[in-house]
């Protein structure tokens, strides 16, 4: 199979007549004269009426990004981006004493929950080193996954600020 460059053209039997705009890895980007911009498999059936041959990057932008973004929510402490409930945003959480005369505590909920967000993440982080630990025995590990678990669960109290449930908390479940 010739891989095409960009600015091939090409007659699809759905599509018709169109010219290579971008390829990825698995597919080519055509313009098409009648349908606009297609995305088509690269080992699709379609005639080539002119094949452009070039260099061809065969892993797109969006590829390699995903790809690195993976690989650094794997091993790294950075947090992903997660969403705080609409209903929070641009709030403020108070913090008042019970003593008279001293004065309240404002914090903006961004960063409250951004807060939480990078606890979460870190714990997430030591539950991976634990798991892949060579210094530790099975029995360490379920030691130590279950305090983590419980960890998890005594934070579910700030699952109310997290726009998506696939974010929030969960601790052990009975």
């Amino acid at each position: 199979m010739q891989l095409l460059g960009i600015g091939s053209r090409i007659n699809h039997p759905e599509y018709g007549k169109g010219v290579v705009t971008n390829v990825s890895a698995s597919q080519y980007w055509v313009t098409f004269l009648e349908n606009g911009l297609e995305t088509i498999e690269i080992d699709s059936d379609f005639e080539v009426i002119e094949s452009v041959e070039n260099e061809v990057d065969t892993v797109s932008f969006f590829d390699v990004e995903s790809s690195l973004v993976t690989i650094l929510q794997k091993w790294s402490d950075a947090t992903q981006r997660v969403a705080i409930a609409d209903k929070w945003k641009g709030g403020n959480l108070v913090l008042e004493p019970g003593e008279t005369g001293l004065s309240n505590k404002e914090i903006p909920i961004d960063t409250f929950f951004h807060k939480i967000v990078m606890v979460r993440d870190r714990i997430r982080v030591m539950e991976q080193k634990i798991n892949s630990s060579k210094n530790l025995d099975d029995q360490e590990k379920v030691d130590l996954q279950q305090y983590i678990t419980r960890i998890y669960g005594s934070l579910t109290t700030f699952n109310v600020l997290f726009k998506n449930k696939s974010d929030q908390f969960i601790g052990e479940r009975k």
